[in-house]
Formats: C-alpha cells, sequence, structure tokens
C-alpha cells in the first residue's frame, strides 16, 4: 500500500512537468510543419542548398537518425539469431529506437528530395548500378521488418488491449517469428548502413571520400553508437520512472558490446587516417585535406569533437566498469555518441561538398572554398523531425511495453 502511495504521488508530482515538456515538442512539431509547408510550396531554393552543395543539414539528420537507429538490428541480432537470451530483455526497446531513427530519416528525406511525390520511382523504375538505389530499397524493406518486429509491443499495450482483446494473443504469435524476421533485417541493414558510406566512397572525383573504408567506417559507428544510445536511453527511463528495467550482468554486457565496437571503430580510422594522409601523398587529397585545415573548421572538429569527445570518452565509458555503474556516466556516453555521430555525418558530407573538383594541381588556393549555412527553413525542418523523435520516444516509453514484464523489479 506504501509503494501504490508513493507511485501514485510521484505521478501527481511529475504531470505538470510531463505536460510542459510535451508542449514542448509540440512547438517544435508545429516549427517543422511550417517550414516543411513552406519548402514544398516553394521548393528548395528557400534553402542554402546549391548544385554544388545539394547535400548539408537535412542529410545529416537523416544519416544520424539512421545511425542511431542501428542498435535496433545489432542488438537484435545477439538476442535472437546468436541466441544471448539476456539480450532479449533490451531487444524491443533497441527496435523501438529504431524505428524512431528511421521514421525521422524519413521526414527528412521527404524535404531533402525536392520532389515528394516521386518518392515512389525507385520501386517501380529500378537502376541497380545506384548505390542510392539500393539505400532506398532497403530503407523500405527495413522498415517494413521494424514495423513488424514493433507490432507485438503495440498490440500488447494497454490502450490497445482494451479496445482490441484479441491483440496481445496476436501479439504474442507475431513474436514467434521475430528471429526469423531478424535474419532479413540484419542483412538488410548491414547492407543499408555501410550502402551509406559508399554512397561517397565510391566517388573518384571527390578525393576527401574516394576510399573503400567508409562503408566500414560508416556501420561500425552506427552500431556502436547505436547501442550506446539505446542503453543510455533505457538507464535515464530506469531514473524517470525509479525502476530498474535491465539486470547489471545486462547492463555491463550491452556496455562492453557498444564500447569495444567504438575501439574498433576508432582503430579504423585511425589506420584510414593514416593510410590516407600520412603515409601516403596523393596529391589530391594531400591538396583537400590542406585547403579543409587552413580554410574551414573541420579538422578541428574532426580530431576533438568527432574522435576524442564523440568516439573515445563514450568508449572509456563504457569500458570502465566503475563509471559504467554510475546512470549518470551512461547517460553522459549516450549523449557524446550522439554529437559524435552528427558531426562525423557532417563532417563527411560538408567536406567533400566544399573543396573544389575544378582545381588545378598545385592551384587550390586560387579557388575558394564553397561555403554553406543552413537557412531557417532547415533549421525549422530539422527542430520538427527532432521534436517528431523526442515526442515519439516519449509516448513510446510511457505508454508501451517496452521491457518484458517478467523481471526482477529492483528499486534504486
Amino acid at each position: 500500500m506504501t509503494a501504490m502511495i508513493g507511485t501514485v504521488r510521484r505521478q501527481v508530482q511529475t504531470a505538470p512537468l510531463f505536460s510542459f515538456w510535451l508542449l514542448v515538442l509540440g512547438i517544435m512539431v508545429i516549427v517543422g510543419l511550417i517550414s516543411g509547408i513552406r519548402v514544398l510550396w516553394y521548393g528548395l531554393e528557400v534553402t542554402n542548398l546549391t548544385d554544388r552543395v545539394p547535400w548539408g543539414l537535412w542529410i545529416t539528420v537523416d544519416l544520424s537518425a539512421i545511425a542511431l537507429g542501428a542498435g535496433a538490428f545489432s542488438l537484435s541480432t545477439v538476442a535472437y539469431i546468436f541466441r544471448v537470451k539476456s539480450f532479449e530483455r533490451i531487444a524491443r526497446i533497441a527496435v523501438f529506437v529504431g524505428f524512431v531513427g528511421y521514421t525521422s530519416a524519413m521526414l527528412a528525406l521527404l524535404m531533402d528530395i525536392g520532389r515528394p511525390d516521386r518518392f515512389w520511382h525507385p520501386v517501380i523504375y529500378w537502376n541497380i548500378h545506384s548505390v542510392l538505389w539500393e539505400i532506398t530499397m532497403c530503407v523500405i524493406l527495413y522498415s517494413m521488418v521494424l514495423v513488424f518486429e514493433l507490432a507485438p509491443a503495440v498490440l500488447e499495450s494497454d490502450f490497445v488491449a482494451q479496445r482490441f482483446a484479441r491483440g496481445p494473443r496476436l501479439g504474442h504469435f507475431l513474436h514467434q517469428f521475430t528471429p526469423a524476421v531478424s535474419i532479413v533485417g540484419l542483412g538488410l541493414s548491414l547492407l543499408h548502413q555501410s550502402s551509406l558510406g559508399a554512397t561517397y566512397g565510391v566517388l573518384v572525383a571527390r578525393p576527401v571520400w574516394f576510399k573503400p573504408s567508409l562503408p566500414v567506417m560508416f556501420i561500425l559507428s552506427a552500431v556502436a553508437a547505436g547501442s550506446i544510445v539505446t542503453l543510455a536511453l533505457t538507464v535515464f527511463y530506469e531514473n524517470m520512472i525509479r525502476q530498474r528495467q535491465i539486470e547489471t550482468r545486462l547492463r555491463n554486457a550491452v556496455a562492453m558490446f557498444g564500447g569495444l565496437l567504438m575501439m574498433g571503430y576508432l582503430y579504423l580510422k585511425l589506420w584510414d587516417f593514416l593510410a590516407t594522409a600520412y603515409y601516403s601523398h596523393v596529391p589530391e587529397r594531400v591538396q583537400a585535406n590542406n585547403l579543409l585545415e587552413t580554410a574551414t573548421p573541420y579538422g578541428l572538429t574532426f580530431w576533438w569533437i568527432e574522435i576524442v569527445v564523440g568516439a573515445l570518452v563514450p568508449a572509456i565509458i563504457m569500458l570502465t566498469p566503475r563509471l559504467r555503474r554510475q546512470d549518470s556516466w551512461v547517460v553522459v556516453a549516450g549523449l557524446l555518441a550522439i554529437v559524435g555521430v552528427v558531426v562525423n555525418r557532417w563532417n563527411v558530407t560538408l567536406s567533400g561538398l566544399v573543396v573544389p573538383m575544378d582545381w588545378s594541381p598545385g592551384a587550390a588556393e586560387l579557388f575558394p572554398v564553397r561555403e554553406y549555412v543552413p537557412a531557417m527553413s532547415e533549421w525549422g525542418v530539422a527542430i520538427g523531425v527532432l521534436g517528431y523523435a523526442l515526442l515519439m520516444l516519449t509516448l513510446g516509453l510511457r505508454f508501451l511495453p517496452l521491457f518484458p514484464k517478467s523481471h526482477e523489479k529492483g528499486h534504486h
């Protein structure tokens, strides 16, 4: 009875704060809707995107959202394909984060493609020689996989169960196919995450991009950051409801999983730098890197924000037992991992686009670096996409059974 009274009292105390949070998210979504309508009405001319710099803030939001959703297929793979039963306790929230990430990316792409009314063209008009076509098909198919994997949680929710009595039974039936669906999702997501890097890496005319390591680095950074962010969100949720949802052993296992993958990503990143910018001296790439270091902040953001703050520090937190036992440090690691992914996707995209392709050897300084600053419409859409993602996460954690009920409930 005392515990019940305490729970009710906490709910009453947090109700105004929750309402204020929903109000903030609602305003963000409205800003996004207004900005999106303006873009659809006037076209991409209201943005600062150009033929020479066609990718900017929106593609960064797209790539970052998809990367942070990579915990869905990686943790589901460990749980259902490698049959590590303890990971099933965090697999459902990982799938939900993946669903939010992919739908957020689709919202950004809806604005970015310029002609959203033609979104269905890749499905009908196949271009098997295009990496972007392969990515499009993987996004569509993997989104369907995420919907199938998330369906049991929706059907088992109180909202659906009260209106559809057979919902929980149907959800349990669909859950039996999760291992098979996870295998399909693994293949699609591996193709998709790596192909995002290949989109840049196959462009010979862009010396900063052209290298075979980008597909591998994209997928490693996505799986590492996605796993860390999923764990951080879980720990944050535990503190909000003041109740443990995963055991300490699982928490340590997920932390080690994300931390080791992040260290693997850093190892590959180091050798990529050494092979392309230190030991080798391809004239075009050397001149491009020198131009970026002297005329843009990408050199500073690469080493300090992308590598140190966004990758090395989260890896250290995840791999240090004393730090990963503290909730605050786990949440900090998740936030820093988000920063690292966003800055990485921004740096990769813009560093390749701002370096001119039309300069002569030895005369790179004669051609100015193409500057790009997002317009207000672009910021508005990005704010709206962020608001949508946070709103979905908030409502999902509040109303969906994202954690199995058969767990040992331990209070903080």
